[in-house]
């Protein structure tokens, strides 16, 4: 008989001494402005505006009494589809404050995308921007209007509907108000947020208030926040890396949330924070990579800056060096986490090594568990062996809406998320992402699921088949490359001509950069698609060898 210990398993718990909040959202905000009423809550950088903690609740209440007024009622879907303005954080808390579900849709979707989205989540109220960009928000509302019978009420920011949703709160009962938030439960699901599907469209991750307020205010305390704290927000608000990390965060802390601008851009940034005096800046590596490579970098005071978050995809080793040396910001941190966990599941700590930063996820979040398990038999591996990630605890969301089979997929009967994340735990519990069960494509920050763009492409009358690969990019971390057979007889496909044919349907980052035209896919015996020989095959027919070198985390 062996006298050896058995082998210490890939599981982890976040103990912690600081107990979860049992707030509501709505209640919580009202405790940080009872605590701190004249400091800073929120600065748009772009318009000057400015609110204390005081005006911040102020306004949120008025806003929630204006959506009363329309006669919406706790557990209603209002769907938010704004680049990041002050509006977006309103309509955050004042959606929370009555129990409105609010739906967040991404500003980057087509008509395509959003009619989905109004129908699958039955969005009653749409709160939009009139144009960003390229987008004209209002016109493709108008578009797929006649097709969502469910959507009501379309109020565009910065116009009348704005004005008349404002004026009609100022004359709300307070009363009432203050009834509607007294019967909220912190486990109602107060927010969905649409990932991309495996079978072709977004799943709605659906969350409550203890879901996203606690994982917000536990990611800004391992970024050690206090009132003192002024947070730079460039990532999207439609994102948990915005509205969760960025403005829960700070609201939970008596932090400030700085808007630098409505979509990012690194001089506004930059601008911003050195003008705000930010000591915490947010962003993926993407974004970091563009204010570092900004040619007028070295003008910015940024002596404030002392921590920050970059997640959303794995970091380059020099560029976290850079982000430390060049920016100040010793104490930043990495996040792992996903949509349906609220997102943060593992955080680096700021008294980590360099080395544990760049090389590891960190370690699991206060009040949750994680594990590494054997991907087909669901057993818990022994640290140091690679497997699938899951996730349990406090954090995991409450299911796909109305989707009830798809959330059995991916929550287990004992509550444990599986990631579709293959990883290794080390003896001291961190953690080191070393690829994906699911072909999820990580673009820049943003999940693409292949299968999406497969269905996609299969309505181009020419594409007979298509299957769609991540290779490696350098600016990205990754792009798409759609593999194509073509119908017998039909025209050249060019990669031109597929992004020509996407254009105004999906989203800037979800249409393929390179195009192969070939006759047929490499295939396992059983006639599953090889997806891990494709990748190999594209980046050899690209010449994407040097790119696939780059040393990340």
């Amino acid at each position: 008989m062996s006298d050896a210990a058995p082998a210490i398993p890939s599981y982890a718990s976040g103990t912690s001494d600081v107990p979860l909040l049992g707030d509501t959202i709505g209640d919580n905000l009202d405790r940080t402005a009872s605590t701190y009423p004249d400091g800073e809550a929120l600065v748009e950088v772009p318009t000057g505006r400015r609110w204390t903690y005081t005006q911040l609740r102020d306004d949120v209440d008025v806003v929630a009494m204006g959506l009363l007024a329309a006669g919406l009622k706790k557990g209603d879907r209002v769907g938010i589809w704004a680049p990041n303005v002050a509006e977006w954080t309103l309509i955050q808390y004042a959606t929370a404050k009555i129990g409105i579900v609010l739906v967040n849709i991404n500003p980057a979707y087509r008509t395509h995308e959003l009619e989905f989205v109004l129908k699958q989540a039955g969005v009653s109220v749409l709160v939009a921007a009139v144009s960003f960009k390229t987008s004209d928000y209002a016109g493709m509302i108008e578009q797929v209007r006649p097709s969502c019978p469910e959507l009501r009420q379309v109020i565009l920011i910065g116009t009348p509907d704005w004005d008349d949703l404002v004026t009609a709160g100022r004359a709300g009962d307070r009363a009432e108000l203050a009834r509607r938030q007294g019967e909220l439960s912190p486990d109602d699901p107060i927010n969905i947020q649409y990932t991309s599907g495996t079978t072709g469209f977004p799943k709605g991750a659906t969350l409550s208030h203890h879901n996203i307020l606690n994982n917000g205010y536990f990611v800004g305390r391992l970024c050690g926040y206090t009132s003192a704290d002024r947070v730079c927000i460039p990532v999207p608000f439609y994102h948990c890396f915005g509205m969760v990390m960025g403005n829960l965060g700070c609201t939970t802390n008596g932090a400030t949330m700085v808007i630098p601008g409505p979509g990012f851009d690194p001089k506004a940034t930059l601008t911003a924070v050195a003008q705000e005096r930010c000591t915490s800046l947010y962003g993926v590596p993407t974004m970091f990579i563009a204010e570092l490579n900004d040619p007028g970098f070295e003008s910015y005071d940024l002596s404030s800056l002392r921590t920050g978050i970059m997640a959303g995809s794995p970091c380059p080793v020099e560029v976290m060096k850079q982000v430390v040396d060049r920016m100040g910001m010793t104490e930043v941190t990495i996040c792992y986490g996903m949509t349906e966990t609220s997102p943060v599941s593992m955080q680096t700590r700021a008294d980590d090594s360099l080395e544990r930063r760049v090389s590891t996820v960190g370690r699991v979040h206060p009040h949750v568990e994680i594990k590494i398990v054997d991907p087909d038999t669901g057993l818990t591996l022994p640290r140091g062996e690679p497997g699938e990630l899951c996730t349990r605890g406090y954090s995991v969301m409450l299911g796909y809406w109305n989707e009830p089979e798809k959330t059995a997929d991916a929550i287990d009967r004992a509550r444990w998320m599986h990631t579709g994340d293959l990883g290794v735990m080390d003896s001291d519990g961190y953690v080191n992402i070393t690829g994906r069960i699911k072909d999820m494509v990580i673009r820049g920050g943003e999940n693409v699921y292949p299968r999406e763009i497969e269905e996609f492409l299969y309505t181009h009358p020419d594409v007979l088949d298509a299957q769609v690969v991540g290779v490696p990019d350098a600016k990205y971390g990754e792009e798409l490359c759609a593999w194509v057979m073509v119908r017998e007889g039909a025209a050249e496909l060019t990669a031109e001509a597929v992004r020509e044919f996407a254009a105004g349907k999906l989203a800037h980052y979800k249409i393929p950069r390179y195009v192969l035209v070939v006759d047929g896919f490499p295939m396992t015996v059983t006639g599953k698609v090889r997806k891990v020989e494709m990748r190999e095959k594209s980046v050899e027919l690209l010449d994407l060898g040097d790119v696939a070198g780059t040393h990340h985390a």
